[in-house]
């Protein structure tokens, strides 16, 4: 596909052709321009496929710091392997280059919906690692960081032919470019692309702006480096790759309905991205029980809420309770839970996403399920980050602290099973308030709830442990469907806590109101049965020291 260098054409002064120098269509620095111009796209490129697999990734799999560092660290040790390869493409450089490119655009364009396809239609295939999404994962890794590591000599290769200059200046300009397109990636990632395109559309449309970059550089400023029928062989290919490219990103939509009912059922009412996560909306008509996923995790199941909830909320109701504080909770069940009882003067719901308070105020099936909570004129919502929250609560200004969030296994709820967020809300508990804290599941993440307990003891707690076993496993697990397996959790643990010497009993309320699935026989049975299983000896976790 090479010719070699041509002479300068008649009428084209000297300075522009030669021997070692590419013959142009350009001044020779409008070429590095728009080399330059170059690299800068097919870095952001490259950092919107790395973050889109590490955000896709996060949501398939669970687990964001996993995901993350096998993504990156895979990516980066091929982009060195990659950077070796490519050194026998040097003599080749504008052909190679409009190869790698067209590649790297197909594969990264398509690596999100590849991989949401294996996950929605095939599950797991094994075991913890051994698995389908997990497999694809450090796939696509490896595929991109060849082909982006492959871009470096050959980018430095072309360079070099319009203008020969040092080694370091040539680095220093190529490399500049680069580290810049990657910040305009990074920062268009969460900012652009994910609100306005989501992840599919996203990866495909940058996939396309890829292959237009890398096929018009060579094509427009390196034609002459190709003869006539390898011109036209990579002109077909870019249209291809381009043509497959924008199918993909027309038919986006269709294939996401179709792989969330593969995910979810075919009953799925609501699915919404927001700026905090995914929110899915299956049931809740024709009887058929109503579920709540955020981000693919099964949050309010209708089968066997009730008993969730009502372990959750009334063994804390037991004491003082005129003024009640809920951390999560904007479906708005806990609060019907507390709004039940007598005496409650105030609950305050702290809610990360708006949209959670908008669909259980809204939705039918939803609100029908919370009892209509967000019209009582007790009900108080603020939308902020729960550990803001205490951090700006007057001292002793709740008797009852509920924290109804997600379980501690998952990373971005870390923060919120530390040792620094249970001292604050010791702060904001009044003389003989109580805290209740959903912990996770005791008998599959036996390690994890105790470490909750260990934490809030370190923060000067005491706590009483308990379960409610029965539970629907759904997709707790991460959203992957092996959740359905032997390991799947089985039961909900929850602490009961307050300061001072002794933990609270554990016990319902006088007055309370009746409750369908719990007793107080059952609740001591449940108390023993998570003591039976108690491992000692755990370390607190902390902000710098996570141990979930």
């Amino acid at each position: 596909m090479i010719e070699p260098h041509a002479p300068a054409p008649p009428g084209v002064p000297p300075s522009w052709g030669g021997r070692d120098r590419a013959w142009l269509p350009v001044r020779p620095r409008t070429g590095r321009f728009l080399v330059l111009a170059c690299v800068f796209v097919c870095a952001a490129c490259g950092l919107v496929y790395e973050l889109e697999l590490v955000a896709l990734a996060s949501y398939l799999i669970g687990d964001t710091v996993t995901q993350a560092s096998v993504v990156l660290s895979v990516m980066v040790f091929a982009m060195g392997i990659g950077s070796l390869a490519a050194k026998g493409l040097r003599g080749r450089a504008a052909a190679g280059f409009a190869a790698v490119e067209a590649a790297l655009a197909l594969v990264g364009g398509c690596s999100a919906m590849a991989l949401y396809a294996v996950f929605a239609w095939t599950g797991g295939w094994g075991g913890l690692w051994v698995n389908g999404p997990r497999c694809l994962l450090v796939a696509f890794s490896l595929a991109i960081g060849l082909l982006i590591g492959a871009e470096v000599p050959l980018l430095m290769e072309l360079i070099q032919r319009i203008r020969r200059q040092d080694a370091g200046g040539a680095v220093a300009d190529l490399f500049a470019a680069d580290y810049v397109g990657a910040l305009v990636g990074g920062l268009a990632f969460p900012f652009l692309l994910l609100p306005w395109l989501g992840q599919l559309t996203g990866a495909l449309v940058t996939g396309t702006v890829n292959a237009f970059a890398g096929g018009a550089l060579v094509l427009g400023l390196f034609r002459r480096d190709l003869t006539p029928r390898g011109r036209r062989l990579l002109l077909a290919v870019n249209v291809l790759v381009i043509g497959l490219l924008a199918s993909a990103a027309v038919l986006a939509d269709d294939f996401e309905r179709a792989a969330r009912q593969a995910v979810y059922g075919p009953g799925v009412r609501v699915a919404v991205q927001t700026d905090v996560q995914e929110i899915v909306l299956t049931g809740g008509t024709r009887g058929r029980p109503l579920d709540l996923y955020l981000d693919g995790r099964l949050r309010v199941g209708g089968r066997d809420e009730r008993r969730y909830h009502e372990a959750l909320v009334h063994p804390a109701m037991s004491g003082p309770h005129s003024r009640v504080l809920i951390l999560g909770g904007g479906d708005g069940l806990a609060a019907r839970e507390v709004l039940r009882t007598p005496g409650v003067r105030r609950v305050d719901v702290v809610e990360l996403d708006p949209d959670v308070v908008r669909l259980a105020r809204d939705d039918p099936a939803l609100s029908r399920l919370n009892g209509h909570v967000y019209a009582d004129p007790r009900l108080h919502v603020t939308t902020e980050d729960a550990f803001a929250r205490l951090r700006g609560a007057p001292s002793a200004a709740y008797d009852v602290v509920i924290s109804d969030l997600p379980d501690p296994g998952i990373t971005a709820s870390t923060k919120l099973y530390s040792q620094e967020f249970y001292g604050l809300a010791r702060r904001v508990l009044a003389p003989g308030g109580r805290l209740v804290v959903h912990a996770g599941p005791v008998s599959s993440r036996r390690r994890a709830f105790w470490t909750v307990g260990s934490t809030l003891r370190a923060a000067g707690l005491r706590a009483v442990p308990y379960r409610v076993a029965g539970r629907d496993p759904g997709f707790a697990e991460g959203p992957d469907r092996t959740a359905r397996s032997a390991r799947a959790p089985q039961d909900w643990g929850f602490f009961l806590a307050a300061p001072g010497r002794h933990p609270p009993p554990l016990r319902l309320g006088r007055g309370r109101p009746p409750l369908r699935t719990l007793d107080p026989r059952s609740l001591r049975a449940d108390r023993r049965a998570a003591v039976r299983m108690r491992i000692r000896g755990l370390p607190a976790s902390t902000l710098v020291h996570p141990r979930y």
